[in-house]
C-alpha cells in the first residue's frame, strides 16, 4: 500500500472503505494537465524567489513534463490509495526525479492547488464552449437566411395568436444563445483568478510571488484573501447556474422542435440522423434528439441546487465537502457541450415545411389585432375596438369563416367605423409587413435582425 503523504502522525493504515469513500481519483484525474501546469508553474516561482535552485526547479519540471507524456499515452498507473491527482503526480515525480521531488510542495498546500486546478480547468473548457454556441447561433443563422420569407403563426399559451416570420422566431433564440455567451464571457474574469499561494488557509511564510506563478498560467489577477482563495466555490456555482440557463433555452427549442415535428403540426422533418426508430412500431421517427436535451436540462439544473446545497453551510475555510465540487461540474460540462452540439447538427440538417407553416395561418383569425389597430385609426378607442373586434370574431365563427371572408356589412354590425380598406389589414402578409416596430417581425426588420446577427458570427 502506498504511504501517505500526510501519513507522519497517523500509526498504522487507512481503513480499506475509508480509502474508497474520500478517493477523488476516479474523477479528478481529468485535471491532470492542470495539476502538471499549476506544479510547473509553481516550482518556476519557486526558483525564482530563491525558495529552491534552479537546476531542482529544472528537473521537477522536466520530470512533470514526463509525466504528462505518460498520462496522454495511457501509460500512468493510477494508484487509488494515493486519493486524488495531485497526490497521484507527485508520487510519480519522487519516484522519477527522486528527494527533489519533495521540495514541490513547499509554499503550497492540496487546498490552493486543487482550487487552481479547476480554475484553469473550467476557464479552458468556457473557451470550448463559447465556440461551440458559435457554431450553434451559425447554424441557426444560416437556416433563418434559407427560409428568411417564410410566415407561421406566432403563439401564445400555445395558442395561434399573430403570424410571424420563421426567421424572426428563429432569431429570438439566438437572442437567448448570445446573452449565454455574455454570460460565459463575463464569468472568465472572475474565474481567472490564481488562488496559488494561499496554501491551506493562511498564506504561508516563504516569501513567494503569487503574480509570478498567475502571469506563468495565463491568469491576470491574484485572490486578496487567503481564506476565500482555498474555499472559494462562487465561480462554479456561477458557472452551473449559466449552463442551466443554457439548458433550458436549448429545452424550449427542443420542445417547440418536438412539437413542431409531430403529425399535428408537422412544421419541420427531423433529420434521420437525429431521431431514432420503435422497436415495436415500424412507422415511428422519434424526437429523442430533442427529448434527451430536455430530460437532461433537469439534471443541470439538479447539480446547481446541489452544490448550492453542499456549499451552503461550511465554515470557512476548506472542508472535504468540497470534493463534491467535480463530479457535477464534469457532468455538467460534458452535458451542456454534447448538447450545444448536437442542436447545432439537428438545425443545420432541419428540413422545413413552409405549405404547413401556411395551411396553419388560417383557423385562429391570426390578424384580429390588426382589425383592431385599424379601428384605432379610424378614431375608436382601443378597449372599444378590442370589444368590437371580439364581437365580429364570435360572429365569425358561428358563420365558419375567416375575418376577411365576411362581408363589409356583416363586420359593420359590430364595426360600424369599418370601410372596405380594412380588408387590406386583414392580409396575413400585410399583418406581418406592418409590424415595422423596433424588434417586429416585419421583413426588413427581420432581414436587418439577421444582418447583425451574421456580421457577429462573420458569416
Amino acid at each position: 500500500m502506498a504511504k501517505k503523504p500526510w501519513g507522519g502522525r497517523f500509526q498504522g493504515g487507512t481503513e480499506q472503505e475509508v480509502e474508497a469513500f474520500t478517493s477523488s481519483l476516479d474523477f479528478d484525474q481529468r485535471l491532470f494537465p492542470q495539476d502538471i501546469a499549476g506544479s510547473q508553474a509553481h516550482a518556476r516561482m519557486l526558483a525564482r524567489q530563491g525558495i529552491i535552485a534552479p537546476e531542482e526547479a529544472e528537473a521537477i519540471v522536466r520530470g512533470l513534463e514526463e509525466i504528462r507524456g505518460e498520462m496522454e499515452a495511457g501509460e500512468f498507473s493510477w494508484d487509488p490509495a494515493l486519493e486524488d491527482v495531485h497526490m497521484a503526480v507527485e508520487s510519480r515525480l519522487i519516484a522519477k526525479i527522486g528527494e527533489v521531488g519533495r521540495k514541490l510542495h513547499t509554499a503550497r498546500s492540496r487546498n490552493d492547488q486543487v482550487a487552481l486546478d479547476v480554475r484553469l480547468f473550467l476557464a479552458g473548457e468556457i473557451e470550448g464552449l463559447l465556440g461551440d454556441l458559435t457554431d450553434l447561433r451559425r447554424a441557426g443563422a444560416r437556416l433563418a437566411r434559407r427560409h428568411l420569407g417564410v410566415l407561421m403563426p406566432g403563439y401564445t399559451h400555445l395558442q395561434r395568436a399573430q403570424p410571424i416570420l420563421f426567421s424572426h422566431h428563429l432569431l429570438a433564440h439566438d437572442e437567448m444563445w448570445r446573452r449565454d455567451q455574455a454570460r460565459l464571457t463575463e464569468s472568465l474574469a472572475r474565474i481567472r483568478v490564481s488562488p496559488l499561494g494561499a496554501a491551506a488557509l493562511a498564506g504561508t511564510t516563504f516569501p513567494i510571488d503569487p503574480q509570478f506563478s498567475a502571469s506563468q498560467l495565463g491568469f491576470p489577477e491574484v485572490f486578496r484573501n487567503s481564506l476565500d482563495a482555498v474555499s472559494d466555490r462562487d465561480f462554479l456555482l456561477e458557472f452551473l447556474a449559466h449552463s442551466s440557463i443554457m439548458m433550458v433555452h436549448l429545452s424550449r427549442l427542443a420542445e417547440e422542435l418536438i412539437i413542431w415535428s409531430s403529425s399535428e403540426f408537422a412544421f419541420v422533418d427531423l433529420p434521420d440522423a437525429y431521431a431514432t426508430g420503435s422497436s415495436i412500431m415500424p412507422q415511428k421517427k422519434n424526437p429523442d434528439v430533442p427529448e434527451l436535451v430536455r430530460g437532461k436540462c433537469g439534471r443541470v439544473c439538479g447539480h446547481l441546487l446541489g452544490l448550492l446545497m453542499t456549499v451552503k453551510g461550511l465554515p470557512l475555510a476548506y472542508n472535504r465537502d468540497l470534493q463534491e465540487d467535480k463530479e457535477p461540474l464534469f457532468d455538467t460540462l460534458d452535458t451542456v457541450k454534447a448538447a450545444v452540439r448536437l442542436m447545432t447538427g439537428l438545425l443545420g440538417n432541419l428540413k422545413i415545411r413552409p405549405e404547413r407553416m401556411a395551411a396553419a395561418l388560417h383557423g385562429g383569425f391570426l390578424t384580429a389585432t390588426d382589425m383592431a389597430d385599424y379601428l384605432v385609426t379610424k378614431g375608436v378607442p382601443f378597449r372599444t375596438a378590442h370589444e368590437q373586434v371580439g364581437q365580429t370574431v364570435q360572429y365569425a365563427e358561428t358563420q365558419k369563416k375567416e375575418l376577411w371572408e365576411l362581408t363589409l356589412e356583416e363586420i359593420r354590425r359590430f364595426a360600424p367605423q369599418a370601410d372596405a380598406d380594412l380588408f387590406e389589414w386583414l392580409k396575413i402578409e400585410n399583418s406581418v409587413a406592418r409590424r415595422t416596430s423596433p424588434g417586429g417581425t416585419a421583413p426588413a426588420r427581420v432581414a436587418a435582425a439577421l444582418a447583425r446577427v451574421e456580421e457577429e458570427l462573420s458569416l
